[in-house]
């Protein structure tokens, strides 16, 4: 009985050395990462940055249980290049992601602009400290290159281990009756065109017909060789976009097309759910890229018609709902002490995304002024910011110093004990702030570009609470007095679509969030100074740019990293165009049987 009873007592305690082992072995493992970014959602959206009508419980909940950023900055107002600094840690056009003319983001699936191969993404360098890696939602930054399947620009490419999503994004032409996103006034002009001559090629030919003239036969065949070129520019690549841009794929694998666009947010959710319980027992980095708030908006039965702001408001709800389930996975799985959970939008909201039926499709950027595609009007670039990790993070803090989205490279490169040199970057580690070590930003300067074009320059003085912000030039708002460019859906940053300021615009965040005050040099004491220190910091920072093309000049010797989003890199072309089954009869559809 002794004897038993000493060996009962023995068991025990080995059992209890065990268990001590593992739970310092996962105290001391390496953080898992998840990354939840909205598409196209204004900061004014959410509750915990001063809505009241719509309700974000879930977001919010990760805002009190962890740190809120109140001037979190996004690289550039549009998506491509915005993702791109995301992933990279650096201004977009260091990686050719900027655009000198109309078209500032990739516009078909089958062009060969996107993220260049040679460039860094945080999912690679935590790939190669031994992290699980996935994407989840969208990318629209590219897949090929030179021909079909060559996937250069693809996530797999780029350090993710799996990928489940639209390698492109949500847009209009996906859902039937809700219009045309891409380049619509030049499908109007060729429509047009087309049309023209197929009516004067059947009055020639009726002309012959009647012998009312002698026309040519060799002029009607021409006539109708290019009256079949036009029809054919106009309707293949823009009548079918359906079927080229609104695609699923797997990995590297088509897996359906065209996507039904229904059921893609209970898929996304569905594939980031089980991404995170199939690594519960190794680090994972999830980036769940959500399909929402972009247009078109989504018409879930179970959210439709339940917010106080329409469809849109609808749809946002559905959002908040989405991350509470994937903190709710995480959470019930065990892992939210050891899990870094980070919310936040790729710009700000459309303001001129709008529908006589269902009101506003875009979102609301709050006391902000401007929005997606302005630039750097402070809309277009003031993002949510929340990161949560429950005992690692302390509860309920509020950062108020400037912060970018490309501070999460450096961030997750340190979290990940990644001390490997890296190459220019533009973004800093963000742990001592979050965690409450230092008070104060590293971001003295930031860069404000509207495609190509240096627009504005954020400077935070040291010893200072003032963050000024001074513009060179401003995109025009039409029509005049309106606060958006309701005229051409989107403003631009060239040409006559601008106004150039000498000497620039300068505002004072601190005092004037909404940069409705231009300081003067009667009004701001300090406005010389300003206007000095902001100069040597755009020469600073213009030198270490000598590998990029800072005009328009595709020529030049410096230019050495390509521009992704020049017009031949943006068009369609038939053999880059990824397929589901034999190009061009592409189609097929997913089987959600085995999800």
């Amino acid at each position: 009985m002794m004897r038993s009873s000493l060996l009962a007592h023995l068991l025990l305690s080995l059992l209890l050395i065990v268990g001590s082992d593992v739970t310092a072995e996962e105290v001391g493992r390496r953080p898992n990462i998840v990354l939840m970014m909205v598409d196209d959602l204004g900061i004014g959206d959410v509750g915990c940055y001063g809505n009241d009508t719509i309700r974000t419980p879930n977001i919010d909940r990760l805002a009190s249980e962890g740190v809120k950023l109140t001037q979190h900055i996004a690289a550039a107002p549009l998506c491509t290049p915005s993702r791109a600094a995301f992933m990279t840690g650096r201004y977009p056009l260091r990686s050719g992601m900027g655009s000198f003319g109309r078209v500032q983001v990739l516009l078909f699936l089958g062009g060969s602009g996107g993220l260049l191969p040679s460039e860094t993404t945080f999912a690679k360098r935590l790939q190669q400290q031994g992290y699980t890696t996935g994407l989840v939602g969208k990318w629209h930054l590219g897949v090929n290159c030179e021909h079909r399947g060559d996937h250069c620009h693809h996530p797999n490419q780029h350090g993710f281990s799996y990928f489940y999503g639209l390698p492109f994004t949500l847009f209009n032409d996906c859902a039937p009756g809700e219009g045309s996103d891409v380049l619509a006034d030049f499908q109007h002009t060729i429509r047009s065109l087309s049309m023209m001559l197929g009516v004067g090629l059947l009055t020639l030919v009726c002309v012959r017909v009647f012998g009312l003239f002698e026309i040519s036969l060799w002029l009607l065949v021409a006539l109708f060789f290019l009256a079949v070129l036009a029809t054919a520019v106009w309707y293949v690549p823009f009548k079918l976009l359906p079927t080229w841009n609104c695609i699923i794929m797997r990995n590297q694998d088509v897996i359906e097309q065209p996507m039904t666009v229904e059921t893609v947010p209970q898929r996304l959710l569905g594939e980031a759910q089980n991404f995170i319980k199939r690594n519960v027992d190794h680090p994972f980095l999830l980036f769940f890229s959500l399909a929402h708030i972009h247009t078109p908006l989504f018409k879930t039965p179970a959210f439709a018609g339940k917010s106080r702001h329409g469809r849109y408001g609808d749809n946002l709800e559905e959002v908040d709902w989405m991350i509470g389930e994937i903190t709710e996975t995480v959470d019930s799985l065990g892992l939210a002490n050891n899990t870094l959970m980070y919310f936040t939008s790729d710009h700000g909201g459309h303001l001129e995304d709008a529908d006589p039926l269902i009101g506003q499709k875009g979102g609301w950027n709050s006391i902000y002024k401007g929005g997606k595609a302005m630039g750097g009007w402070e809309g277009g670039i003031r993002v949510p910011g929340i990161f949560r990790w429950p005992g690692r993070l302390a509860a309920g803090r509020v950062v108020d110093e400037p912060t970018s989205l490309m501070d999460l490279y450096p961030t997750l490169k340190y979290l990940a004990e990644d001390t490997q040199a890296d190459r220019q970057l533009d973004g800093y580690n963000l742990m001592p702030l979050l965690e409450g070590r230092t008070e104060r930003s590293e971001h003295e300067f930031m860069f404000h570009y509207c495609g190509m074009h240096l627009n504005a320059v954020r400077w935070h003085p040291p010893g200072s609470d003032s963050i000024f912000k001074v513009h060179f030039f401003t995109p025009n708002f039409s029509p005049p007095g309106a606060g958006g460019c309701y005229d051409t859906k989107v403003c631009m940053c060239h040409g006559e679509h601008v106004t150039h300021h000498d000497p620039p615009l300068l505002y004072d965040l601190f005092h004037d969030p909404s940069e409705s005050r231009p300081l003067t040099a009667d009004t701001e004491p300090r406005y010389a100074e300003i206007l000095e220190w902001t100069a040597k910091a755009v020469e600073r920072h213009r030198n270490t740019l000598t590998d990029i093309q800072t005009s328009g000049d595709t020529n030049t010797d410096a230019a050495r990293v390509q521009n992704q989003l020049t017009w031949s890199k943006i068009l369609w072309r038939p053999w880059l165009q990824p397929c589901c089954g034999t190009f061009p009869f592409c189609g097929c559809k997913e089987d959600t049987t085995l999800i």
